[in-house]
Order: structure tokens, then sequence, then C-alpha cells
């Protein structure tokens, strides 16, 4: 078994708004091992991107901060460290490809520059190094005429170019974790396909850990190693790929499967989950998921279950598997 690179324990991170606090992470605990490939898998306002940006140290305060928890690298807590430490980290161990590209790069800044700039600050290359190894990435990750791009500017490529920018940025220095939040959002299938294949060579090369965030079921099935599966902020399932998928345990999880549409399956109308994600300033003591669910019991309007093992990799957080919830139905 492959050693822990990451471990995140009981992770709350909360937003201090006029309107109440929003608990947009709420006492999340995972694992990434080395070479490991995990994902996070939700709706929209699940809390992925926040945990991520938390494990980054990107929560900007004072409105979010992280209230709870730890977050270990290599056994080392990160949110111990000083806002220059953290700055040195970034980029050398950690490193992210954030969701829109042309937003996260400079747009007055060329290509090159950018891809530069890490490894000036992390590896001390001179200018004239850095510039070569700058060319190099460009041609690792599939762009060609990388000797004109690299003097390009973010708006003359296309989005699946900078996207393949952004992946160059954030290997530049070899990190041990790549955080990728949504890195084949907008981007049509055949680029899609040449990502996420960029990112499983990378793996297997340099047994790099990747953690993944993604809404994409398909994704998860090629991708996955292990998968977290988030609700309104909680982890409500996790487990290995195969298991998870052959297996669901949580009504939400089921949900997500059962409304991915299946190949050579004619379906006159695709499955959806009944209902919305709640209000995250009007969450009570209850399962979040309580009202959207086929299987709600009396319990589960008043009373949150926890995250408990069914088996020896998978861990689901519902009334269905506990048997206190027994005598309340």
């Amino acid at each position: 078994m492959n050693k822990t690179l990451l471990d995140i324990e009981h992770l709350s991170t909360h937003f201090f708004t006029d309107g109440g606090t929003v608990k947009a992470v709420d006492d999340v605990s995972f694992q990434v091992r080395k070479g490991e490939i995990v994902c996070i898998v939700g709706e929209s306002g699940s809390g992925k991107s926040i945990t991520a940006m938390s494990v980054m140290g990107l929560v900007k305060e004072p409105a979010g901060r992280v209230v709870n928890g730890q977050i270990k690298l290599e056994g080392q807590n990160l949110l111990t460290l000083t806002k220059n430490e953290k700055r040195v980290l970034r980029g050398k161990e950690i490193a992210m490809i954030f969701q829109e590209p042309m937003s996260s790069l400079n747009p007055v800044l060329p290509i090159g520059q950018q891809i530069m700039e890490p490894l000036r600050e992390h590896l001390k290359m001179g200018k004239k190094e850095a510039r070569e190894r700058a060319i190099e990435l460009i041609k690792e990750v599939g762009i060609s005429r990388a000797e004109q791009i690299v003097d390009a500017y973010p708006h003359e490529l296309s989005g699946g170019m900078l996207q393949r920018v952004m992946i160059a940025i954030a290997i530049s220095c070899n990190p041990k974790l790549l955080i990728a939040d949504e890195p084949t959002t907008a981007l049509d299938v055949t680029i899609q396909a040449q990502i996420l294949e960029m990112m499983r060579k990378l793996r297997e090369e340099s047994d790099m850990s990747i953690l993944l965030i993604t809404h994409d079921l398909g994704v998860v099935a090629e991708m996955a190693d292990y998968v977290v599966v988030m609700y309104a902020g909680q982890v409500v399932e996790q487990g290995e790929v195969v298991e998870l998928f052959e297996n669901p345990k949580h009504p939400y999880t089921q949900g997500l499967l059962k409304s991915k549409p299946v190949l050579n399956q004619r379906q006159e109308e695709l499955y959806s989950i009944p209902g919305q994600v709640p209000n995250p300033l009007e969450l009570t003591e209850s399962c979040y998921f309580h009202d959207r669910c086929e299987h709600c019991m009396d319990i589960c309007r008043v009373r949150q279950p926890r995250l408990k093992e069914v088996g020896s990799e998978q861990k689901v957080a519902c009334w269905l598997y506990e048997e206190e919830a027994a005598i309340h139905v």
C-alpha cells in the first residue's frame, strides 16, 4: 500500500457573511496516497473547490477561514505555516490547475513569462535557462510552435491551449501533489481526452498524486483510484472507484450514477435527483439530503448521520446503515 501524501482531518472552512455563517466545508476527512488519483465529485456548491482552496491556503480572509481540522502534507500540518512558508510550498510541493484558465492567467504577460516565474522562484533558474525550460514544457503538454507560443499572450490562444499552459505551469517544478479543479470544463471532447491522458501520463512517469475535482462521472470512472462524494459541504460517501460504482451505498451517490446516460441504452428522459441543494444559510442538524431522499426516515430530519465504515475501503454517512435508526422508523 502506498504511503499517505495528503491527510485531511476534520476540515471545516466557513464564510462569515452579513446573512450568517456559510459552512462551505464541514468536517471533511480523507487521504491521498502517493501516486494515487483521488476524485472529489458532487453537484455545484458541494464544497469541492473550497476544499482544494483550503489545501492551497487560498481561502480569502477575513470573510473565509479554516475554523477547524488539519491538512497534513507528509505529516506537516499546512495550517500552521506562515504566509511566506505557504508561498514557498505552493508551486513547488503542491500545484493547482484552476477551473478558468482565461481568468487565472495574467492577460498582460506573455505565456512564457508566466511559465518561467515558478522556475525562477522555486528552482532559482536564470532567465535563459528558465525560458528554454518553458519551451520544453510547452512541447511536453502538446502545443506545437512552442518557440512562438512562448512569446504569445493568453488572448491569442484557444481554451484548450490555455488549459495546457496551466498544466505546464503547474507541473513546472514537479510537485508531489497536483490539484486539478474541473480541468476539462468548457473543452470539446477531443481536447478533454487529451488533457486527461496527459494527467495520467504525469502520474505514471513521476509518481505524482492528483486530486481531481469534477462533476463528470465519466471522468471519475476513467481516472480515479479513489472517490470522495461531497454534498452540501460534507463527505457522504467515499471508497475505491470500482466498489463505489458497482455498489454505491448513499442515496445521493446512487442518484448521481442513475442520472448518467448509458451508452447503447435508449432513454426517453434522463433521470435527475428531485429537489435542490439546500441553502447553506438554512442548514439544520438534519441529514442535508433528507428532503430529496426517497428513503427518508424520521431520524433523518433531526440528526446528522456520521461517516461509517461499510467495507474495507468504503465509508458512508447515512442512517440506512445505522442500527440506531431502526428505533426511529
